[in-house]
Formats: C-alpha cells, sequence, structure tokens
C-alpha cells in the first residue's frame, strides 16, 4: 500500500513538474518567438506615423513621392542595420507585426510607433536651408513633444546605401543629437551659474569695460567682435551685445570662484574636465551631454570654454532642453520624447508617453531672471527679423574646424501659452550661404503656429 502511494507521489510530482515545464516553454516561445521572426528572411514591419498620420517609416518604400522621407531619414532610420542610433533601430521590437498565438505574419497586421514630430514642419525647415548644412530641433517645451528635428545632409532611406562611401560626412546621423561648438549660446549656461552664485543684486550691480580686446590676468587676449568695443556695461546689456571681454572678466570675478562654477557646470548636466561622459536617452536614441574643461579662472581656454569655444561641447537638443527649465519658470527642464504612442499587431496601444522632467537645475528665480534678459534681448534685436512672435532668445556664432569656418545658432523659446516652442537651430558655415538662421526660425514657428 506504501508503495503504491509513494508511486502515486512520483507520478503526481512527475506531472506537475511536466506541466510546468511545458507551461514555461509556451511562455518562452510567446515571449521570444517575435524576437526571432524579427531576426528572419520573413519578419513584416509596421510603420512609423508623425502626429497627422503622415508615414515617416515603410519597410515597403513604394508609393511615396521623391525623398518623402528624406528630411527625417537620418533621426527615423531604417531596418537595413547602417544607423544605428535612430528610432526605428531602437525600437524596432515595437514595430513586430507577428502573432505567435495565431502562427503568421499579419497581413495588414497594425503594429505601429505614431510620434510627435510633424512631418510638414520638418520639411519646411529642411527646405529654408536652401541646401546648406545644420539641424534644427524644437519641442513643446509644456508637455517635451518633439515637434521638429531635422538634420542635414540626410538621407532618403527607400534608396538605398549602394553609394555609402560617397555619402557626405553627418549624413547617417542626427546632428542634433551630437556635441557642437556652442559659441555664444554658452553664455546662457554661464549667467545660470552666476545668478546661481552670486544672487541676482550683485551680478547686476556688476559692470566691466569692453574696450574690443580684453588683455586676461594671464596675458592672454579676449577679443570682442566688436573691434572698437561696447565700453561699460552690466550683465542685461552684455547678453545682448554678446560680450566676449565682460564674461572673461566675469569668471575672473573672485565673487566667481571657479569650485562653485564647476559645480553649477555639472548640474547643468556638463561632464567636467576628466568627468565619465553621460547621455540623454530619448526613446532609446542616445544624445550627448555638454562637456567642457574649467582648470583656473585666469586660464584663457577656461575663461575661452565658459564663452562658447575652447573644449566646451553641447548638443543642439541640451541647448533646447535649457530653455524649457528658463521658460517655464521652473528650473527645471522638461524631458524630451518621440514617441507619443505604440500599437500592437491587433491596434490595441501597448505604450503611451508621459511628460516627465528633469531634477532640479537651478532655482524658479533664477529662470525668471534669465528669462526677462532673454525676453528683453529678444525684444530689442529680433522683432524684425522674426516677426510675430514674443522670443527669448540667445544668438552664438561657433568658431569650427580651427577658425575656417563659423557657424551660427540660436537658441530660444516662444512666450505664449498657446506656442510654448523651444528651439536651437544651427546653420553650418554661415558665410557659405545667403540663409541666415533667423530665416530658419521664422520658417520653423510660422510652420508650427499657424
Amino acid at each position: 500500500m506504501k508503495s503504491i502511494r509513494r508511486t502515486q507521489s512520483v507520478i503526481t510530482l512527475f506531472l506537475l513538474v511536466f506541466i510546468g515545464g511545458m507551461a514555461l516553454l509556451v511562455y518562452k516561445i510567446n515571449k521570444e518567438a517575435p524576437f526571432y521572426m524579427m531576426h528572419s528572411d520573413n519578419h513584416q514591419l509596421g510603420k512609423v506615423y508623425d502626429r497627422n498620420g503622415d508615414v515617416l517609416f515603410d519597410a515597403a518604400g513604394t508609393g511615396y513621392d521623391e525623398n518623402h522621407f528624406l528630411d527625417v531619414g537620418n533621426l527615423i532610420g531604417d531596418d537595413k542595420g547602417q544607423m544605428e542610433n535612430t528610432l526605428v533601430a531602437q525600437n524596432i521590437d515595437k514595430l513586430n507585426n507577428y502573432s505567435f498565438s495565431e502562427g503568421l505574419v499579419k497581413e495588414g497586421g497594425k503594429a505601429a510607433i505614431y510620434t510627435t514630430l510633424d512631418h510638414a514642419a520638418n520639411r519646411a525647415v529642411y527646405n529654408a536651408y536652401m541646401g546648406a548644412k545644420g539641424c534644427t530641433v524644437a519641442y513643446n517645451y509644456k508637455t517635451g513633444e518633439l515637434l521638429v528635428c531635422t538634420s542635414l545632409p540626410s538621407i532618403d532611406v527607400t534608396k538605398g546605401y549602394a553609394n555609402i562611401g560617397e555619402l557626405e560626412s553627418g549624413t547617417l546621423i542626427s546632428k542634433a543629437m551630437y556635441g557642437t561648438v556652442p559659441g555664444s549660446t554658452q553664455k546662457v549656461s554661464t549667467v545660470i551659474s552666476a545668478l546661481e552664485i552670486m544672487g541676482p543684486d550683485r551680478l547686476f550691480s556688476k559692470t566691466y569695460n569692453c574696450s574690443g580686446q580684453y588683455m586676461n590676468r594671464s596675458g592672454k587676449p579676449i577679443d570682442c567682435h566688436q573691434s572698437y568695443g561696447h565700453g561699460d556695461q552690466n550683465i542685461q546689456q552684455a547678453v545682448e551685445n554678446s560680450c566676449n571681454p565682460f564674461f572673461a572678466q566675469l569668471v575672473e570675478d573672485p565673487d566667481l570662484p571657479l569650485g562653485r562654477l564647476k559645480d553649477m557646470y555639472r548640474k547643468l548636466g556638463y561632464a567636467v574636465n576628466d568627468d565619465k561622459p553621460q547621455y540623454i536617452d530619448i526613446d532609446g536614441i542616445q544624445c550627448e551631454k555638454a562637456s567642457t574643461t574649467l582648470t583656473d579662472s585666469y586660464d584663457f581656454n577656461t575663461q575661452w570654454g565658459c564663452i562658447g569655444q575652447g573644449d566646451t561641447l553641447v548638443s543642439p537638443m541640451q541647448l533646447m532642453m535649457w530653455q524649457s527649465a528658463i521658460a517655464n519658470g521652473t528650473g527645471k527642464m522638461t524631458m524630451p520624447h518621440l514617441i507619443d504612442h505604440v500599437t500592437d499587431v491587433y491596434g490595441n496601444t501597448t505604450e503611451t508617453a508621459k511628460t516627465k522632467e528633469s531634477a532640479q537645475l537651478f532655482t524658479p528665480d533664477t529662470a525668471e531672471t534669465v528669462k526677462r534678459i532673454l525676453l528683453t534681448n529678444g525684444s530689442n534685436h529680433y522683432t524684425g527679423s522674426i516677426s510675430g512672435y514674443v522670443l527669448g532668445i540667445k544668438s552664438g556664432t561657433a568658431q569650427v574646424k580651427e577658425g575656417a569656418e563659423e557657424n551660427a545658432l540660436l537658441v530660444g523659446f516662444v512666450s505664449d501659452e498657446r506656442n510654448p516652442i523651444a528651439f536651437c537651430v544651427v546653420l553650418e558655415n554661415k558665410y557659405s550661404t545667403p540663409v541666415y538662421a533667423e530665416q530658419i526660425v521664422k520658417t520653423l514657428l510660422d510652420s508650427l503656429c499657424s
């Protein structure tokens, strides 16, 4: 009798283990089968859409106008493996139209990524460059929705890569995600840092003289773009005039100790000196964080770095994100996202974006003070060239290729609850084209705010 019971127990245990193993196997197959289908020759991908239902990616690639995908090609990417840091490459599993339960690749499956992009606005901005190179990025600084992210030169992914060796440098990447010399747009970070360290009363009480060139305390000249100088200036005037000698003297000021300046730059997201580089994640796409070298308040390269040259590099994306912390008056960045929602093979929504903020970068008081500075600059200098908008704005001229070329930058925000847009425009080698950065901003805003 005991022998029979033991046998029954063993059989029962065996059956339980068998059933459990089968359940685990079915679960594992159900979970992993889509992955293997995605890496087979039999996979079928869904589409990527813009916010208005326009197609931004279709693996079939037929039936579209010539260069339909060109303006977003190096951001959206494709499934060919040539562009890894792109939306499709980093989210290809979300486009899988395979259903294990039905045992087939769905014909007409509804797996899709719906983005926040406005394709028409991207195309308008792309065309506004008139063949020049650079990039433009813009988003809703309240919600974080990326609206425009175009980078030139770009590629129509439907045409393939037969001539990949002949493509211009930068064609296969979205330049908005990579560090660039910020020029005087960097001065926004220096103003924020000075306000946090000194406070507004002390900073606004500072005046420094500009005669066209300042010989710093280590005996190196800091030149101003205006050869005859600006005379005595306060911080508002120095921002509006983008005066290098003023900012060199500010960095040397004992009220702005280098240790605290480095701490503030790190808080803003810079890798300072030998800090390990970090990245901002935008739906799987890696965006480089800012970096700079600060070694001595009297050192030329340190001052030059705080002015926006030297070793300083900032991605256009991060330059734009800082504007959100100013425009919102919070001192917190609104984190950008590119995916609005995702649907599975049956058309069911599986993911929906949520608005997220960064940690506190600076105080709301500092945000409001910088906001006033930039709005005053916009009112005094940009109402003609970018008409119809109340703008907080800062320009920059970045010397690149050892001074052989100069890039033009504009960063800013629209002060309008109906159109809360922050942006960064980079126009490369500005003297080689009749286009101005202001024209690109005007096109951008007219496309998004109409």
